[in-house]
Formats: structure tokens, sequence, C-alpha cells
């Protein structure tokens, strides 16, 4: 039951009242956006999901490298990424290590036996993380605040910036108060011994780890600011005017890292998607892009690899510098030129898959794909 929820009290919850976000015991998109469907798509969705897709899970792990050779030195241009999956990564900014979204997990979930399972382990267990200078949490959903991960990660006397409230989660769950530092959104911290500020900013979408305790927290995103770089990490959002104004104030941004799966037209309003993730990227005045949220857990009714190939085929058009790297591969993004489309090893024996099922069952109602993690 540790992993569900735990309200905030004392200071936390006046801080929380004093938001102009919060009201009536929640907190608001500012755009008026609400965490339900769009009117009228429940059905269709129904209907989609009963349809069923053989493609939303892979049929293997997708392809990893360790970054233990390479986080052995610093970067040479200062600043570099590495995509650990879904949302979870390590930024190197002007000498600063920040990991966000610290999920290791093997399930998405309160339970251990049920929910969504990952595609592929993560390529480096925490205990392998260098030595880390911040975490910060966007929100408490279960695929970005992960329980046990913040419990492994108590040990590593890391200072934790969460969004505003979701601080009664991590002392809850063992992290002293002193290495909390909960932001509401505009509100900014400056690291000590570092010239390196840390700026929560805002996004759109909901917040909740069961039924009853949905948007008592807040959700945001984050914008990094060292001597020399700048990098703007999304957390899970819709499309919002916002962005132009965190252009504004906090850009510009030398990487930009938006969520770009679990995307459906019925939620396009509290998740990006490709298409709107271009927009989004637009707006924040640009920058080199790095997708996260997707090829990880089976969170939507797309095909595993669709955000992928989607941005492969609009970012060019876009004259976008876009960065797909592989699981586990830092990169340093003035450096890098192209894309290269690893994910699509395991596409290829999905496609040699369904031609031999479908030799020996024409109709294709018994094709499926298989769980690739036991």
């Amino acid at each position: 039951m540790s992993a569900f929820r735990r309200r905030a009290t004392g200071f936390r919850r006046e801080r929380m009242e004093a938001s102009p976000r919060f009201g009536d015991g929640i907190f608001r998109n500012t755009t008026g956006v609400g965490p339900g469907l769009k009117k009228g798509t429940a059905f269709p969705i129904v209907r989609e999901f009963l349809k069923g897709n053989r493609r939303r899970v892979p049929v293997a792990p997708l392809p990893s490298v360790s970054p233990l050779v390479d986080w052995a030195k610093p970067p040479e241009t200062g600043l570099r990424a590495t995509w650990l999956g879904h949302s979870t990564l390590l930024l190197e900014v002007d000498g600063v290590r920040v990991l966000t979204d610290p999920v290791w997990s093997r399930r998405i979930s309160p339970s251990s036996f049920v929910g969504p399972k990952r595609f592929q382990p993560v390529p480096v267990p925490i205990s392998q993380l260098p030595p880390l200078d911040a975490v910060i949490i966007s929100h408490d959903h279960y695929d970005h605040l992960d329980y046990p991960s913040i419990v492994e990660l108590v040990r590593c006397d890391v200072p934790f910036y969460p969004s505003l409230g979701v601080g009664a989660h991590l002392e809850a769950w063992g992290v002293p108060p002193d290495r909390i530092t909960e932001l509401d959104w505009w509100e900014s911290v400056e690291l000590l011994g570092a010239d390196f500020r840390i700026t929560a900013a805002p996004s759109q979408h909901f917040s909740g780890r069961a039924a009853a305790d949905r948007n008592r927290t807040l959700w945001s995103s984050f914008a990094l600011r060292g001597p020399s770089h700048g990098v703007f990490f999304s957390g899970d959002t819709g499309l919002t005017p916002e962005y132009e104004e965190i252009a504004r104030r906090l850009g510009p941004f030398d990487l930009v890292m938006l969520e770009v799966g679990a995307f459906h037209p019925a939620w396009g309003h509290i998740h990006l998607g490709p298409d709107n993730a271009l927009e989004a990227l637009r707006l924040l005045g640009g920058g080199s892009f790095l997708p996260v949220h997707w090829g990880t857990f089976d969170l939507a009714l797309h095909d595993w690899d669709a955000p992928a190939e989607r941005l492969i085929e609009l970012a060019p058009s876009l004259d976008t510098h876009l960065l797909m790297p592989m699981l586990g591969a830092p990169i340093e993004p003035s450096r890098v030129e192209g894309v290269e489309t690893w994910w699509r090893s395991i596409s290829a024996l999905e496609r040699r898959d369904l031609v031999a099922h479908d030799e020996d069952d024409p109709t294709g109602r018994f094709v499926t794909i298989g769980d690739p993690i036991d």
C-alpha cells in the first residue's frame, strides 16, 4: 500500500493552497482542460480496444547499450543526455547531473503482478549511476513516480525537486524532508555550489495514484539552466499556448525533451503525440529534439513504434534536429548529425513473424505477439 498515495499536511498543504492553480481541494490546468476523454470519444475508444492491435508490444526486447564507459568521462561539449527508457533520462548539463522521473520497476503499477510491463530492462541499474546532483519529478503517475526506485535512490544522498505536493509521497517513502524542495510553476531553485538553476514550468496534464486523489498534486515541466546550456523537459503534457511563455521566460534551449508516446485523439489535450510535439518544439523556439515517453510500456492503442516512425516521417520537412538515441546511449546533441533507426531491427523480426503466421492462418485471426519479458 505504500506505493499508492500520501496526502499533504502542514506547511506543504499551505503552500499548495496558496498556488494560483489550486482551488476546492484540487489543482487545475490554467487552460481549463480537464483529465477526461474528449467529448464523444469514449465509444470509439472501446470499439478500437476490442478490435485489438497485434503490434502494441514488440516481439523482443529493444536494443540497448551500457552507458558506463561514456559516463566515466565528462561530456566534451558540456551537454550530454542518456535516455534510459520512457521519461527517465540522465542529463549532464555544465557539470551538473540531473535524473528525470526515475522509473526502474518492471511494472508501472501499485502491484508487482499486474499492470503495464516494461519491454526491456533499464540499461543500467540505479546502483551503477554516477553521483547525482538532483532528481526532478514531474508528477505522481506511476510511470513517472516509482516507489521502489525512490526507495533505492534515498541511499544516493541526492536532493529531490518534485512538483508541488508530490513531496508528501517522497517523505513517506523515506526521503529526508531537507532533501525535498517542491516547486510550483515559475518557481526556481539554485543548486548549492553550482551556477545552475532548476525551474518548474507549466504543463497540461493531471495527477493521481488512486481514484480518490485525482489532481491533488501538481504536474509540471522543468527548465534547467547552466552557465552555457539550457534544457527543457516536458514531463507529460498536451499542447498548450503556455509553451510560448516558457520560451520567452526560460529559453532558449539547446536540448528539448518532449513526450511523444501514449497518444490518441481522445486524449490529445493531455498528451502530445508526435505531431503536437513538433508544434510544441516550434512554440518553445526550437532546439535539438529528443523524444521521450515511448518504446518502454504499452500505454495506448497505437503500434509500439508508431511515435518513432511518425517523427521520422515529419521531422525532415520541418528542418528539425531530431535525436533518436538507442536506449542507454549517451549523446551530445551538437555532435549528432543523423538518426539511426535502431528500433527497426525489431520491426523486421515482427514482419517475418507475421508472414510466417499468416502462411499458417490466412485469416490472421490467431496472430498474436507474446510478452517479450518473462
